[in-house]
């Protein structure tokens, strides 16, 4: 067998656009003739993949799955919101959501086999097919020990398919039947919001000593003294609290009742402790970077013209 050196991977990944480790395998599985390589890449549908990868894919689907006291949600994007349509798209979607229910990380997620094949083969698979640049950016994972997760999603295509998903985690030792509906409102309520933190615990020093920075040049710069800013900043704080951390937030369900007591009341009428314990927010596309330029279709009518 050829010897494979790093700067044959380097060429032919160049060539092919093919990811390192593909392209190491198509050397190895071709005895290092680069042509045959090429090819064999080709017929796997990784060459067509990979030279899609430096496309912008901020469309797609969020999906959520649970399982009593574990929930996850997956973000799994596509350059177009067609794609999302997909039926095969989505049949992948759900399957990985439900596989995500078996692993820790998005490593584990994307080399757990799904049918017989990794999740990142069929996804490969799958852009070979469908034809456009597809990833698995994001697993969001959430746990209790005893109690229940509950999801809301927001813009659904389907059960728990969608644009936004919320996961809410209750702990108790009442059944799941009874936290339910107060976790779904609450993740609800969540998907409205969108707080930072679950709770003023929870808010790091720097962002809380950034706020209280800027509250007390305002004060100052209003002309009040010293020791009547420093009061002013208190009392501003505690509603700095109440915009950035959920249990501090008025239930925007009734428009008057603190999330905390909100719990409050389901553990008093269940007549069990009930614990907010976490909750995570994936909205389709938050922080991905859109270049300027055609859009796919542009594309498709600049290829067709030149």
């Amino acid at each position: 067998m050829a010897d494979i050196t790093a700067s044959m991977v380097k060429e032919l990944r160049e060539k092919s656009g093919a990811g390192m480790m593909d392209a190491k395998k198509a050397l190895v599985e071709n005895n290092g003739d680069m042509e045959q390589a090429i090819d064999w890449l080709r017929t796997k549908g990784l060459a067509k993949a990979a030279k899609k990868s430096g496309r912008t894919a901020a469309e797609g689907l969020v999906a959520l799955a649970t399982k009593g006291s574990k929930g996850v949600i997956v973000e799994v994007n596509s350059e177009t919101d067609f794609v999302a349509r997909n039926a095969e798209f989505q049949a992948f979607v759900k399957k990985v959501a439900e596989k995500a229910l078996e692993v820790n990380t998005l490593e584990e997620l994307i080399a757990a086999d799904l049918d017989g094949k990794s999740v990142a083969d069929t996804l490969t698979d799958l852009i070979a097919t469908i034809g456009e640049h597809m990833s698995i950016r994001r697993l969001e994972t959430l746990e209790v020990p005893q109690g229940t997760i509950a999801g809301y999603m927001h813009g659904a295509l389907s059960d728990n398919l969608g644009t936004l998903g919320v996961l809410v985690a209750l702990e108790s030792s009442t059944d799941e039947g009874t936290l339910a509906p107060t976790g779904e409102q609450i993740a609800m309520h969540v998907a409205a919001t969108s707080p930072q933190f679950l709770s003023p615990a929870d808010v790091d020093a720097d962002t809380l000593e950034r706020e209280r920075s800027v509250l007390k040049e305002q004060a100052i710069a209003s002309g009040k003294p010293a020791e009547i800013a420093e009061k002013m900043v208190e009392g501003r704080i505690r509603k700095f609290y109440e915009e950035i951390c959920l249990t501090e937030q008025t239930f925007v369900i009734d428009g008057e009742t603190k999330i905390s007591d909100v719990v409050a009341n389901a553990a008093k009428e269940s007549g069990t402790e009930i614990k907010l314990a976490g909750f995570t927010r994936v909205k389709l596309g938050d922080g991905i970077e859109k270049e300027d330029g055609p859009d796919f279709a542009e594309e498709v009518a600049l290829a067709a013209n030149s």
